[in-house]
């Protein structure tokens, strides 16, 4: 028979009152997290990913981590590629306060498999993989949260610029960055996280000027008037056929804060066997790797063992 009308499971100021305690528990029990949602750029229909996503905006709301032992997930794995880490953790938010938070400001119903968590707690990222949206199952017929289930975030080059210094540093320093040499005039240098950028061709006859930018990772005066600096999240405007600041007295580099004119006298490349190609890093070792590499065999470089060709 069907059940007593006269008792209802949905009265919506106990689903309210429900929430609300939920809210507030999550504000007191749980940590602070910025909400980063997923641009899509070029989208592949085909293998269904996009590798040039990029991530603009920052959301702060309350979140509380699950795992109340650690992270979960296999954990720091050490192997012929370097240290892993697969770290993985479940974060639960409130419906209510993502809806206000993100949902109106992104047009967005819910949150989305590929957007960003990054935890000031740990000064770390988390991908979304997965969206529990029915769990706790209908309390007083009502879905108050979302459940998230997140692993440790692979940086690969994607753009930031979300307006928080605190992620947006982050990124920039993890990303891929050229090195170069630049004079200067007066001891005026570039400043750090300064967008530069360099006019390739000049505007004329109706057509865009080309221009390629970067922004400023690290600087090291080797004098008064010279220094070696690294340029990452480097991107073109105009054209896309050119893709690499050139070392040139007639074509500058512009400071877009400090309006600084250098003249760049060298840019290296990975064949330059130099620790300027990219910053050191201590632990990833990515010079040594790449210099130290040449004294055993190195399928990525040349097949050491001749063409199969020329025996068929």
């Amino acid at each position: 028979m069907p059940r007593n009308v006269y008792f209802s499971q949905a009265v919506r100021s106990e689903q309210n009152l429900y929430e609300d305690l939920i809210v507030e528990s999550l504000k007191i029990y749980g940590q602070d997290v910025y909400y980063i949602p997923r641009t899509l750029v070029n989208r592949d229909s085909i293998l269904n990913e996009d590798p040039s996503s990029k991530f603009d905006d920052a959301y702060l709301m309350e979140a509380y981590i699950e795992n109340v032992d650690g992270f979960e997930g296999s954990g720091d794995l050490y192997s012929k590629f370097g240290l892993e880490i697969r770290d993985e953790a479940t974060f639960i938010i409130s419906r209510k306060s993502w809806n206000y938070a993100v949902g109106l400001h992104e047009n967005k119903a819910k949150p989305s498999e590929g957007d960003l968590l990054f935890l000031p707690m740990t000064n770390s990222f988390f991908e979304i993989s997965y969206v529990e949206d029915d769990s706790p199952f209908f309390q007083l017929s009502n879905l108050p949260v979302y459940k998230l289930t997140c692993s440790l975030f692979e940086y690969s080059d994607e753009d930031f610029e979300t307006g928080v210094g605190e992620i947006d540093d982050k990124t920039g320093a993890q990303a891929y960055q050229l090195g170069m040499d630049v004079t200067v005039t007066g001891g005026n240098h570039f400043e750090h996280s300064e967008i530069v950028t360099q006019e390739l061709v000049p505007a004329s006859g109706g057509t865009a000027a080309i221009k390629i930018f970067g922004e400023v990772q690290t600087i090291t005066k080797t004098s008064d008037v010279a220094a070696t600096i690294s340029v990452s999240n480097i991107g073109v405007s105009g054209s896309e056929t050119y893709r690499q600041f050139i070392a040139s007295a007639s074509k500058p580099l512009i400071g877009g804060t400090s309006t600084n004119s250098c003249v760049i006298t060298k840019v290296y490349d990975i064949g330059d066997n130099s620790e300027n190609v990219m910053p050191q890093d201590g632990a990833a070792q990515n010079v040594a790797f790449e210099t130290l590499g040449d004294n055993f065999i190195d399928f990525t470089e040349s097949n050491p063992f001749g063409d199969p060709s020329e025996t068929y």
